[in-house]
């Protein structure tokens, strides 16, 4: 319970990423850069300064797994009543594989439901410590093209693909989100062969679409880095109900949001 680690956030009665009501952790650092990146303040592992709402404030600060969960544990009857727990983000928790295994565990010890959000662009040795404590597992598959997925996030994406594949093979729920960008992945073909990538992969039966939103762009001013993705628009419902179609084909349970 000792274990430390870099955190940015903690968020109460969240009712995404995973089921029931949940209390997310985000964690410092990441590997990726992601032009539409909605936590950007998450990439770098550095404690860093922000300013938000014209004042300067500092985003960071080191904890042990006792006072992280000293927080999540504030909200036990809500997960018991919801099926709801603990959920993991970023940043990417594979950046801090030993404190997010030690958070995941406390969890399990108490009786939580469990789950990362993640891109699993690290080794698979990172994963595997994550594993024995983790009953599911969101992970974003961005593109089937390692060259276009480079171009926007930094990273190919063959080590994903590979990981992809082997959660799917552990005891695991394994679940598909794809952030759907505009420029980037919003064709119907595009969704179609992650769609049909994921439907591949064993025991996966949920897609998730994540619509392409901007409500992080104003960090980026005031991180003093300039947003790549500037006067790209978000895609009408009609259309993102149009690739829901297209993903759906795959035989998945599929649905916007997640």
């Amino acid at each position: 319970m000792q274990q430390t680690g870099r955190i940015f956030d903690i968020q109460r009665y969240s009712i995404h990423d995973g089921t029931g009501i949940r209390t997310i952790v985000f964690l410092k650092g990441c590997v990726l850069r992601c032009r539409w990146c909605c936590n950007p303040e998450s990439q770098e592992y550095k404690i860093q300064e922000m300013v938000v709402a014209g004042k300067k404030k500092i985003i960071g600060r080191d904890v042990t797994v006792a006072e992280v969960m000293q927080e999540v544990m504030k909200d036990g009857d809500y997960y018991r009543n919801s099926d709801g727990g603990l959920t993991l983000s970023g940043g990417e928790c594979l950046c801090q594989p030993d404190f997010a295994a030690a958070l995941l565990r406390a969890a399990k010890e108490n009786g939580i439901n469990t789950a990362i959000e993640s891109a699993a662009t690290l080794p698979f040795e990172n994963i595997q410590k994550l594993l024995p404590y983790l009953d599911t597992y969101l992970m974003d598959i961005k593109h089937m093209d390692a060259r276009k997925h480079e171009e926007f996030t930094g990273k190919p994406n063959t080590r994903i693909l590979e990981n992809a594949r082997k959660v799917a093979e552990s005891d695991v729920e394994l679940i598909i989100r794809v952030p759907v960008i505009p420029t980037f992945n919003n064709t119907p073909e595009e969704i179609r062969q992650i769609a049909t990538f994921a439907a591949s992969l064993p025991g996966v039966e949920q897609l998730h679409l994540l619509p392409y939103h901007r409500l992080g762009q104003d960090k980026y001013t005031g991180l003093g880095r300039e947003y790549l993705l500037d006067g790209i628009e978000p895609m009408s419902q009609a259309y993102m109900e149009s690739l829901l179609e297209v993903a759906k084909k795959s035989g998945l349970r599929c649905q916007i949001g997640g």
